[in-house]
């Protein structure tokens, strides 16, 4: 075997379409050194989804399996090992899938994989402290195989981290938080808000409010629907936007009909083209969800100087220009929350002015989170003193001897 090959990750995920975790990986993917790492992507559908076609364009392979169900686990397993054995040798395993991780991670430490990661993006302990027994005996099960066949844990947040790991998570010497890098780059771009607008329907002098993520039960739009008819009755020339795609879709879709705000709500669908509709479109972002792991979008908004009302259980590492976010508790009626919609907003250029250099210097720097992983892929450790001097002194070149 050449001795000089590339280091090999195979990231486990649900699908790659456009959500924040597919597309934090995909910032990952267009930035990291692909003569020196290799990324494929295990997805659980055979269905294209929109980065299927970049990331093979990028050197990558996607790779469908049956999804894991949790009574029947044996297919997927057998799946799995086959993927080992005929796609690899893989050097990492990378999984993003909750407690399913427990799983994969036993199956790759088997097969002899030597890097076994563990990557916690969601917040859920609210949803594991309401579950069933069955629910709570099988989360007990695959903390255990976490706990034992990972080499390292990360987490988009200290409350994620919290979630797959136990609440003393951090105090362990593998597992760390690991800030999402984002590609600023296209928040730098000039848009002319009267042809976004116009693109889109929308008069150039309304009042917008924006919402990006899946329309499912987390993202939590039927109160974001309730908030929206509050700032509609008070304020006739207010629109909803709405970002994304999911299999609440149809529902949401019916719900805006039977409130009679179908004239003034503008669903999108899933969109490449995410910066531009936050710079060009809207006038605040509204992010009422029920849990996320840190929510990626938000971070967006405040790049784009957007003043932002958001549910006060999203994690405090999100915040990130204190001035353009305000939290409220869900249990707040939409009026209170349509209070702080129409509320006075700050100037839109100096906020992004301001803003901008604030967000990118931040811990969501994209090369900085790159160079963490690129040391863990290589090293078994983001730390830089459990690193090869080689890796220390010229990260750039480092590749990993074949076994």
């Amino acid at each position: 075997m050449n001795s000089q090959r590339p280091v090999h990750v195979l990231h486990v995920v649900g699908a790659m379409d456009r959500a924040g975790v597919e597309t934090w990986l995909m910032h990952v993917m267009r930035h990291i050194n692909r003569d020196h790492f290799r990324m494929d992507f295990l997805v659980h559908t055979a269905k294209p989804c929109a980065y299927d076609d970049e990331v093979r364009a990028l050197g990558g392979e996607i790779i469908p399996v049956r999804p894991l169900h949790r009574l029947w686990p044996w297919s997927f397993g057998r799946a799995f090992r086959r993927v080992l054995r005929k796609r690899g040798p893989y050097d990492v395993v990378h999984s993003h899938l909750h407690w399913p991780t427990g799983y994969i991670l036993r199956m790759a430490y088997q097969e002899g994989v030597p890097v076994r990661i563990a990557h916690s993006h969601q917040d859920t302990l609210r949803l594991d402290a309401e579950a069933d027994i069955a629910h709570r005996w099988l989360r007990r099960f695959l903390t255990g195989w976490i706990r034992r066949y990972r080499t390292a844990g990360l987490a988009c947040s200290r409350q994620a981290a919290a979630a797959l790991f136990g609440r003393s998570a951090l105090e362990a010497p593998d597992v760390q938080v690991l800030p999402y890098g984002i590609n600023f780059e296209p928040f730098h771009q000039e848009v002319d808000p009267a042809s976004v607008r116009a693109e889109l329907g929308i008069p150039p002098s309304a009042l917008v409010i924006g919402h990006v993520g899946r329309i499912t039960e987390q993202k939590n739009h039927r109160f974001l629907l309730q908030v929206f008819a509050e700032v509609a009755r008070r304020n006739g020339n207010t629109w909803l936007l709405l970002v994304g795609e999911g299999e609440l879709s149809s529902s949401i879709r019916s719900e805006v009909i039977r409130r009679g705000l179908g004239d003034r709500v503008v669903f999108t669908g899933s969109r490449p083209d995410v910066p531009r509709l936050m710079l060009g479109a809207m006038d605040w972002f509204l992010f009422p969800s029920l849990y996320e792991g840190l929510g990626l979008v938000l971070v967006e908004a405040q790049a784009a100087g957007l003043p932002c009302v958001i549910s006060d259980i999203i994690p405090p590492e999100a915040d990130v220009v204190k001035h353009l976010v305000r939290r409220l508790p869900l249990s707040e009626s939409a009026g209170k929350w349509a209070d702080a919609v129409l509320s006075p907003r700050p100037d839109r250029h100096s906020s992004r002015t301001l803003a901008l250099p604030l967000v990118e210097g931040s811990a969501f720097d994209l090369h900085r989170c790159v160079h963490g992983l690129e040391m863990l892929y290589s090293c078994g450790s983001l730390s830089e003193s459990a690193c090869p001097r080689e890796w220390r002194d010229r990260s750039d070149a480092l590749v990993v001897p074949g076994r």
